[in-house]
């Protein structure tokens, strides 16, 4: 079965808790804290396998998650980290994120176009912290100690695009099939019935010291790219070639269809599906050449083809006339198009630095103005903090109020508009805004200051939002400062 868009849930490991412990020894007085580390949860990761070739794995499992962090205990015992967990996908899979409500694409999280290329797809969890690191020349035996963060599970869309240099396209019982088995070792099904060939079919095509992959693509038909027949399903396998090969019957099938007319309605179904489809290199190729009646029809094609700009072929599947003629013109013009494309890209994994761009989207802080005084705030590495909190330890919501303070959070609701007293929402907790203090080292926040609301998500829309970058840096140079002080 060929399967090539998937949609599949993915989920981290939960992050281990950190461990609140003081050394506690015979002659050892006053030991000191050594909580350990819980271990960090193990990451969902994608990686392109070229020998695999469809998406069938994720046909009937939707759900995977990673191994969860383990927890740190006393003696600086630090947990273990969860193991990853890998998912292998064919090369050329597009993997995009899906919204959790209508499950429509957001935005592309990874383009897996290069052998062994890997994307982190659902990081794990953070472990939380001991108490070790919580030391400083004013907190000398600090009674807290950091959650592990929950891991969070999301749906992503994979949707694989065959990675050819030449795609055979037209209508239906063109030959295309039996062009394909004539031009490689491939064996697609070939019969005398329109719709023939219901999955794309790929094959090696050499020719002297070239070699290169074309690719057998079901039918079109007039409307394909409103979603006619299956379409959409086939059209979004040519995107990623670098020459179309449009084959034409030129006997015109059993409907008795003008050849030339044909040609002028795939070539209109693949402009309106992508405008650069309609601009990719193209070699015409008139088949059935060895059916009488032909001379005409190959002529008038021919005619077209030339107008258009593109090079063309008179060629019999059935025989293997100008085959051989066609091969190797269409392995001169991929090596062609292939080198200019290597020019033009340079180095293409610098360009794919999908893990980055994670962390930069991870880092961000969105400050939106729900109305009368209300504000939230949203993004990874502050409700990381938040999550990784004991709500019910106040030495540790304290030590909360001293990290906002730290990565700028009242700066960026001042710019919002938050004025002193309004509601501050994170996840599922609210805050009352303060603004600046004039010792914003260590503020205490009392019950009426956190409180929990039972669902934050009743918000109305937000009239202004506020985007701050670089939280994460900002957030790991507190870190590491509280870890110097220790």
């Amino acid at each position: 079965m060929f399967t090539d868009l998937s949609r599949i849930n993915v989920k981290g490991g939960d992050g281990g808790a950190g461990c609140m412990s003081f050394r506690r020894e015979a002659f050892v007085p006053k030991g000191g804290p050594d909580g350990g580390d819980g271990g960090d949860g193990g990451d969902v990761v994608l990686v392109a396998d070229p020998q695999l070739s469809t998406l069938i794995d994720y046909r009937y499992k939707h759900h995977f998650k990673a191994e969860r962090g383990t927890h740190g205990q006393g003696a600086r015992k630090h947990g273990r980290d969860g193991e990853d967990l890998v998912l292998k996908v064919p090369l050329g899979t597009i993997v995009r994120e899906l919204d959790p409500s209508t499950q429509e694409p957001l935005y592309e999280i990874a383009d897996l176009t290069d052998p062994a290329g890997r994307v982190v797809v659902a990081p794990g969890g953070v472990g939380g912290r001991g108490n070790i690191h919580f030391v400083t020349s004013v907190r000398r035996a600090p009674a807290f100690a950091e959650k592990g963060e929950p891991a969070r599970d999301h749906w992503i869309e994979l949707e694989m695009k065959l990675m050819a240099d030449a795609a055979l396209v037209g209508m239906p019982s063109a030959g295309k099939s039996s062009l394909i088995a004539r031009m490689s070792s491939a064996r697609p099904k070939i019969a005398d019935y329109p719709f023939t060939t219901l999955q794309p079919n790929l094959g090696m095509v050499r020719s002297g010291d070239r070699s290169f992959v074309v690719a057998d693509i079901p039918g079109l038909i007039e409307g394909a790219s409103e979603g006619r027949g299956l379409g959409h399903e086939f059209l979004r396998h040519i995107e990623r070639t670098a020459l179309i090969l449009h084959v034409v019957d030129l006997t015109g099938g059993f409907e008795g269809r003008d050849p030339a007319d044909d040609y002028r309605i795939i070539n209109d179904e693949l402009a309106a599906y992508a405008t650069e489809l309609s601009e990719r290199p193209q070699i015409v190729v008139g088949n059935k050449a060895d059916m009488p009646g032909t001379a005409e029809a190959s002529a008038r094609l021919r005619d077209e083809a030339l107008a258009d700009g593109h090079a063309y072929f008179e060629v019999s599947a059935f025989t293997g006339a100008g085959v051989d003629a066609l091969v190797r013109h269409t392995a001169d013009e991929v090596h062609s198009l292939r080198s200019e494309l290597a020019h033009k890209s340079g180095a293409p994994e610098a360009a794919r630095n999908w893990d980055g761009q994670r962390q930069m989207r991870e880092r961000r802080i969105k400050v939106s103005s729900l109305g009368g005084g209300v504000f939230r705030v949203e993004g990874t590495a502050i409700e990381r903090m938040v999550v990784q909190t004991d709500w019910d330890n106040e030495e540790a919501i304290a030590f909360l109020q001293h990290r906002f303070d730290r990565i700028g959070l009242d700066d960026a609701l001042a710019k919002a508009g938050c004025r002193p007293g309004d509601e501050v929402r994170i996840l599922g907790y609210a805050f009352s805004y303060e603004g600046e203090q004039e010792d914003d080292a260590y503020q205490e926040l009392s019950d009426r200051d956190a409180t929990v609301i039972e669902d934050a998500d009743d918000a109305r829309a937000a009239d202004e939002i506020l985007t701050v970058g670089d939280v994460a840096a900002a957030a790991d140079g507190e870190a590491r400062d509280e870890g110097d002080a220790s």
